[in-house]
């Protein structure tokens, strides 16, 4: 588990989120409020979903305003950068898992809904770290080099 999280808060730029994505080479992170607390999680993909046209759905209104079905990708880009990162996000039913939980536990959730990360919260629902695949293979591997 990865302890010393990167987070965003709800208000950081879409900017300002790609390029923490892009200097620290992760594909994601939590969205915390200020005392800590989990809010929303983000994601490269969410990113890439977000600069696609809008089609037949309407999506958040700030997002309906910021991208009209005929512009281009680049003024696409230059107006979803402005966006506030929570209008992007994912902020229901984030999946996580807590301290107390075990590994099956997160492999599960990992192999169930294809996520890359998990974070790890506290009983307050504060971040307190963040489960990758790479984690879950590493104690994986070394489970099965001990048990031989």
């Amino acid at each position: 588990m990865i302890r010393d999280v990167v987070t965003a808060h709800p208000n950081d730029r879409v900017r300002d989120v790609m390029k923490v994505l892009v200097d620290r080479k992760i594909g994601g992170l939590p969205i915390c409020s200020e005392d800590g607390k989990l809010i929303g999680m983000v994601s490269d993909g969410d990113i890439l979903r977000a600069i696609k046209p809008i089609e037949d759905r309407f999506y958040h209104y700030l997002l309906y305003m910021a991208f009209d079905e005929g512009q281009d990708m680049g003024t696409r880009l230059g107006n979803l950068a402005n966006i506030e990162i929570i209008n992007i996000a994912k902020t229901k039913e984030i999946i996580c898992v807590t301290e107390d939980d075990d590994m099956e536990k997160a492999v599960a959730l990992l192999a169930e809904h294809h996520f890359k990360k998990l974070p790890v919260i506290d009983r307050n629902k504060h971040i307190v770290g963040v489960i990758s695949r790479g984690d879950v293979m590493r104690k994986i591997q070394t489970s099965i080099i001990n048990a031989s």
